[in-house]
């Protein structure tokens, strides 16, 4: 594997904390959330950064792979569901992709999102330590 980029972020606290980039354009406190025992309030969350980041990464691995089937998903979202879950004594995150498409059947669209979730590096990352469903819409 050859390195094309490393991102490195320093955290410190916890969940009620504080991240920030080496380069400074992250900078952010951090709060539970009040459905885990946080005070709530205008903070985010590691759940909230985890799903807009693998929104984004996944949405650059539809953009391939419809490249490849002359399908523009350039009006393509999705909502991102990271669900932190409690098993016993035990925690575990899941998450949802819901995916859609504009433009085609959301048959085609689930294909594509199939496709894309193999390629995904986050996708790739979770796979077999998380429980990841995919839905198109």
């Amino acid at each position: 594997m050859e390195p094309i980029y490393t991102a490195v972020v320093t955290a410190k606290g916890g969940r009620d904390g504080h991240i920030k980039s080496s380069d400074g354009v992250l900078d952010l406190d951090l709060r539970k959330p009040k459905e885990m025992g946080g005070e709530g309030g205008a903070y985010t969350n590691p759940e909230q950064l985890f799903a807009g980041a693998y929104g984004a990464c996944y949405l650059g691995a539809l953009g391939s792979v419809a490249k490849k089937h002359d399908i523009d998903v350039s009006e393509a979202t999705v909502d991102v569901h990271i669900i932190f879950n409690k098993d016993d004594n035990a925690f575990a995150l899941s998450g949802e992709l819901h995916v859609k498409i504009p433009g085609i059947s959301v048959e085609e669209a689930q294909t594509l999102a199939n496709k894309a979730h193999v390629v995904c590096p986050y996708s790739k990352a979770t796979r077999g330590s998380m429980d990841v469903k995919v839905i198109a819409e």
